[in-house]
Order: C-alpha cells, then structure tokens, then sequence
C-alpha cells in the first residue's frame, strides 16, 4: 500500500504518474509538463483545505486531481494567454518554489530578476 510520505518523495512529472499506476502519453507529458504540474499543484493546494477521513482518501484525491488535469490536457485544454504571461509577473529562479510568491526568501538580485536564497526543498505540504 502506497503512503503519503512515499508520495512527498516524488519529484518529476512522470514519477507521479508511475505512483498511481497511471498510463501517460509520453510525449503529452514531455511537451505540457510544467504547465499539469502547476494545475496539479494548485489541485493539492485545494486539498489542504478539506478534511479527509484517512491517509487513503487523501491519496485517492491526489489520484483524481492528477487524472482530471492529464485528461484536461489531453481533450486539448491549453492555459491562455494570461495564464502564462501570469506566471512571468512573478519569476522566481527558486529550483523549490513554483512561483515567487509561494518562496519567502525571494529577492531582486538585478533589473526585476529575481533568485530564491533558500535551499532547494520540493514539497506539496
């Protein structure tokens, strides 16, 4: 039986997907990465709010949410413009945050450039 502390383990895209025992169109996931990634992770985020009744629901969710944002992708869903052009409002060159308002340690190192000073440390908690 799978964990959530197994699952806090994985880092790439395609690790999640293995987890769930998912199928996964290679090169859909090689080209749209980052952008599933980011809807999976604002998914996750809407899970802190809920109150599962154990560890295996949770995870469940998790399994849902990823198959939703693939299957969105796949049917041909594409961010707009504005989403994209979004994520450039708030750069960050922190390898452990998604954004920059997600990091604390973010600052200006040059001309509206900005670098995370905190150590590399991915987590969806």
């Amino acid at each position: 039986m799978k964990s959530l502390a197994e699952f806090k383990t994985l880092t790439d895209t395609e690790d999640f997907f293995d987890f769930f025992d998912l199928e996964y169109d290679e090169r859909l996931v090689y080209v749209k990465r980052f952008h599933i990634m980011k809807k999976y992770g604002e998914m996750l985020e809407k899970a802190e709010e809920a109150d599962f009744e154990n560890e295996q629901k949770k995870l469940d969710y998790y399994k849902f949410a990823l198959i939703t944002v693939y299957k969105n992708f796949e049917n041909g869903y594409a961010p707009s413009a504005a989403d994209v052009w979004a994520m450039f409002d708030k750069p960050s060159a922190c390898g452990s945050c998604s954004t920059a308002s997600s990091c604390n340690d973010v600052e200006e190192v040059s001309n509206g450039v900005h670098a995370c000073t905190s150590g590399s440390n991915l987590s969806f908690n």
